[in-house]
């Protein structure tokens, strides 16, 4: 696989990951999550390493074709996705740590 291509991979992956941590912490009647806290917590740095590993890639990317948008716009929007996947595993691991 080369290089440039992950960050599709990475949006892929990234939204799976970000579906089965939003549906595994739905609490039930009881309080009780579908999926243990440390699997959560697990999935969800395993989704923010891989979207910041897209995040990255995409970015250096595109700064070595000067963030021209004409040139490729599907590969601009899927940085932009990885980026606020980035953003949404960061703020769901603070939500899921209990303090």
């Amino acid at each position: 696989m080369k290089t440039h291509s992950f960050p599709y991979l990475a949006l892929a992956l990234g939204l799976f990951l970000l579906l089965l941590v939003t549906k595994g912490s739905e609490t039930d009647a009881q309080g009780i999550t579908a999926l243990p806290l440390l699997t959560l917590l697990i999935i969800n740095e395993c989704g923010f390493f891989l979207a910041l590993a897209g995040m990255f890639i995409g970015l250096k990317q595109l700064k070595m074709t000067r963030f021209k948008f004409t040139d490729n716009p599907l590969y601009f929007m899927t940085t932009v996705v990885c980026i606020l996947l980035t953003i949404q595993f960061t703020l769901l691991g603070f939500e899921l740590w209990p303090l």
